[in-house]
């Protein structure tokens, strides 16, 4: 789904007709601009949808779009959500068995609907520009080369995955998949183009707290000190804060081996930046180094949007009683079948 709706929208960017875009919201946040200790107030709850995609399509030049390049896309993803958002036929015929081969979820028997998907419908927008990419260095707007780790790495795991998929071993399940952590990124923040893309941070002298709401993802920042041992890999990394004027910078290094951004390794180390620039708007920067992964660091930059709305419980596999079933099934077809799968 992700893939569809950001590469339907920047396939607009050659059509000819202007749409109409999404009015934004004009949500005020309760708290003033400066906390009582005189730092700038980052409270409240945020959203960082958008349909600017992370890397910039090779076929689009330029960082900064145009006031009808912009409408252009916001028109088209608004057309193709008022499209899917058509009553279904009750008298439709059942989907084939193992889904009708699409894309994503939704091409398979079970999967959402566009009711229940929020991937953001406006372009992001950072210090009065239109953004054709999150990524502005390189100043191609991509992720910079994969090195000769990476590739070591990877050739590897498909040793260790031959003959079985991702699905086929419980220790190869991914951690979305299980509920474990978000099912996108939590370190840098970038928008999983899926639903639920709204945060909140809480503020205090000496912590900073940001919760995703997708899968209920917390990240304590500590304010000043230092990082804890390399051995302590907490999930989402080990992060530490400081301000640099009214710009609070995020340190965070320790990633978990399970817990990747971009195919990274446990030597990913991200620095984030949160400026506030009004009642309605942080400006986020991220940068993301792993020599052992990228030929480069690469940096991007991220508009969040103050909201009017809470932050809900991410009901997602209460008690995570799914992989407990999933494995007792295999256990009882084994003995269905009279055979004994690798565990």
């Amino acid at each position: 789904m992700k893939r569809t709706v950001i590469g339907f929208a920047l396939a607009a960017l050659a059509a000819s007709t202007l749409a109409a875009q999404t009015p934004a919201r004009t949500a005020q946040p309760s708290a003033g601009l400066r906390t009582p200790d005189g730092k700038p107030d980052l409270q409240g709850t945020w959203t960082n949808a958008t349909i600017t995609p992370l890397q910039r399509p090779p076929t689009v030049k330029n960082l900064v779009l145009s006031e009808a390049e912009a409408a252009r896309m916001e028109g088209a993803v608004v057309e193709r959500r008022d499209r899917l958002n058509r009553p279904s036929d009750p008298n439709r015929p059942a989907p084939p068995q193992g889904g009708d081969g699409s894309t994503g979820a939704a091409g398979n028997v079970g999967g959402y609907n566009n009711f229940w998907l929020d991937p953001g419908e406006r372009v992001a927008v950072v210090d009065g520009q239109r953004r054709s990419s999150l990524i502005i260095d390189p100043p191609d707007g991509r992720i910079p080369a994969r090195t000769p780790e990476f590739l070591a790495r990877q050739k590897e795991r498909a040793k260790q995955t031959t003959g079985r998929g991702q699905y086929d071993h419980p220790e190869y399940r991914p951690l979305a998949e299980r509920c474990l952590l978000s099912f996108g990124p939590t370190t840098p923040l970038i928008p999983n183009y899926f639903y639920n893309n709204n945060l909140q941070i809480v503020q205090t002298l000496d912590h900073v707290m940001i919760l995703m709401e997708m899968v209920h993802d917390a990240r304590i920042v500590r304010i000043g000190g230092k990082h804890v041992p390399k051995h302590i890999r907490p999930w989402m990394g080990d992060s530490i804060g400081h301000w640099e004027g009214d710009t609070l910078v995020v340190d965070t290094t320790n990633f978990p081996p399970l817990q990747n951004f971009q195919g990274s390794s446990e030597n990913l180390h991200v620095v984030e930046r949160f400026r506030r620039v009004d009642a309605n708007t942080i400006n986020y920067r991220f940068t993301v180094n792993d020599p052992t992964t990228f030929t480069a660091p690469f940096t991007g930059e991220i508009p969040f949007r103050a909201m009017d709305e809470l932050i809900y419980e991410y009901a997602c596999h209460e008690g995570n009683y799914a992989l407990a079933n999933v494995l007792s099934g295999a256990r009882n077809e084994e003995k269905r079948l009279g055979t004994k799968q690798e565990k």
